[in-house]
């Protein structure tokens, strides 16, 4: 597994690689040494060297963030330390808000290639076409365009079900009902209930719009991958004995999650979650 050279062990301290293939973003390909990625109305490029000063760039890492406190306090058992180590760069991202909600809201039920297949298709029908560097993108859709948009048409890019559950999604930030710079204003548990009013959005879908996008660092998404890391490494702290999870349980389990980990549970659960997929070799994007 990869570990970063000690002379990177600071705020910027980031491994690109286990970044972007950590289930946090989907629109990424890799050309070479470079990472082209989309991120609401911009393409980020990102290789070896980091232009730390570019905001778009110190903001989609949050640089801002104390990552080595972050780190140092989530250090508290031989787990979480050992997935630290090996993956000391892998950084929370701050993301395009709406692409994320989007995303996350297709991403349900799904695996990562077809999560990623998915949006390609999304933006290629209703994103602008950008060339750079001779390569083909298209940005993500704006809210408008996915709200006009009927459901057949969204359907005809894979996403199935899904599709009535991306338009009322898009409508409700069309007509302002979903506010996303109100959001990043609430705490945690009020923003949720918020975001869970949206048909399509469940808690551990909130959730990751929340960790990904609007400043909630102690959201913990909970998926199987999670229950299954809880089972495994924390039977005693959690006493788990249910293989799903209902909204009583996810509550309950969150709970505990953030008295165990604290404030900074989301990045517990993402370098947990990294740790198990890489063990289990599963595929991330290409």
């Amino acid at each position: 597994m990869k570990k970063l050279p000690s002379k990177l062990k600071n705020n910027f301290e980031v491994n690109i690689d286990d970044t972007i293939n950590s289930g946090q973003v989907f629109l990424w390909r890799k050309f070479d040494s470079k990472w082209y990625g989309i991120n609401g109305k911009k393409t980020l490029i990102l290789e070896d060297k980091l232009n730390t000063n570019c905001k778009d760039i110190h903001d989609f890492f949050r640089f801002d963030d104390d990552f080595q406190t972050i780190k140092k306090e989530l250090s508290k058992d031989d787990v979480m330390r050992k997935a630290i180590n090996n993956f000391p760069g892998m950084r929370i991202l701050r993301q395009d808000p709406f692409q994320c909600y989007i995303s996350f809201i297709v991403s349900s039920n799904s695996n990562i290639p077809n999560i990623q297949t998915r949006l390609q298709k999304l933006c290629q029908r209703f994103g602008e076409k950008k060339i750079v560097h001779e390569k083909e993108f298209f940005l993500f859709p704006k809210p408008e365009k996915l709200a006009n948009a009927t459901i057949t048409n969204i359907a005809k890019c894979g996403l199935g079900y899904r599709s009535k559950y991306v338009k009322e999604a898009a409508i409700a930030v069309d007509k302002g009902i979903i506010d996303f710079s109100t959001l990043k204003k609430l705490n945690y548990q009020d923003a949720r209930d918020v975001l869970c009013q949206v048909f399509g959005i469940g808690k551990k879908v909130a959730d990751c719009i929340l960790l990904f996008s609007l400043e909630k660092l102690e959201a913990a998404p909970l998926d199987r991958w999670v229950l299954r890391i809880l089972q495994k490494y924390y039977s005693k702290e959690f006493k788990i004995t249910t293989k799903t999870i209902t909204d009583k349980t996810y509550d309950e389990l969150h709970d505990k999650i953030i008295d165990h980990f604290g404030r900074y549970a989301g990045y517990a659960q993402q370098f947990l979650f990294k740790n198990e997929r890489d063990i289990f070799e599963k595929k991330w994007l290409g």
